[in-house]
Parts: structure tokens; sequence; C-alpha cells
């Protein structure tokens, strides 16, 4: 299996082009960059995370955390290689581009879709989509689902986790 045929990727693209859920996004691309390249924070994955968290932090008017994001995600992307096969590379890094200026001049949130060129790539996505339920999600919920979600188990690992370092 080619690496973005693997399920949590193609999840990654329908929460980035057709939910524009881009928190969940950074959750399942998180999730697949430890099962592939763990602890490599140059891996290509990271750069399609990083991508969907600049989209975030811009979509909530956080200019310097969506610059910096951008910026390394485009570094990361830029070279190419079996981790962006499937799109349109040259219109993907023109996405950063603009992304990238769009935010130093702070201009609006606006949304842009990951370009997929390959037929199989978008038959994936388009099944996956077919199979699960689109939930519309509230914009405010979107926008902030960071602070709204429930992050006791987040609480409690770092508790555990500071105990242990006691």
């Amino acid at each position: 299996m080619h690496p973005l045929q693997h399920p949590l990727f193609i999840q990654y693209i329908v929460n980035f082009n057709k939910e524009k859920d881009y928190f969940e996004c950074h959750e399942v691309g998180e999730e697949y960059w430890k099962s592939v390249a763990p602890k490599d924070k140059m891996h290509p994955l990271t750069g399609w995370i990083q991508l969907a968290v600049g989209m975030y932090h811009w979509r909530r008017s956080n200019y310097p955390g969506a610059l910096r994001s951008f910026i390394r995600a485009k570094v990361k992307l830029a070279s190419g290689g079996v981790w962006v096969e499937g799109f349109d590379h040259e219109k993907l890094i023109g996405i950063l581009t603009t992304s990238i200026e769009a935010v130093t001049e702070r201009k609006p949130f606006f949304i842009q879709e990951i370009p997929i060129v390959s037929e199989e790539l978008k038959q994936a996505v388009e099944s996956y989509y077919s199979e699960q339920p689109l939930i519309e999600q509230d914009p405010y919920y979107l926008m902030h689902k960071h602070r709204l979600r429930d992050r006791s188990s987040i609480i409690s690992l770092r508790e555990q986790k500071k105990r242990r370092n006691l």
C-alpha cells in the first residue's frame, strides 16, 4: 500500500477537504506519524500536520502561530517525494506560499483544499467519505475545538507523568 493510501491519511484528507476540521487533521496525522516515524520531527508527515495546524491557527486569527506552522510545513513538503505523490505538488506549495503571505498581511481566513490529482487517491477519499456520515460541526466548535473537547484523559496522563518524575 502506498503510504498516502493509509486509512489515517485518507481520514486526514477527508477532515481537511470535506469537513474543514483542521484540529482533527492534526489528531489523525499525529497518530499516523507516531506509527511511521515517531520522534522524527523532520518527517514529511509532520509537514502535513503543520499545514493543518496553520489552518487551525489562521481560522482563530492566531497569525504568529499560523505563520510558524505554514513555514515549517512548506520546508517539509517542498522536497516532494513519496509523501506528496498523488497531489499537485506545485499547487500544494502555492497554497502554503499564499497562506504565508495572507497571514503575514493579517488577511482573514479563507478555506483552501489539498489538490488531489491521483484518481486512486480521489476514489479512496470518496469511498471513505461515503462510508462515514458527515457530521455538521458548529463553526464555533471547529474554531475552538482544542478548548472545548474533553481533556480529562490528557490531564490524567500529565498528572501521572509528573508523579513519575518526582
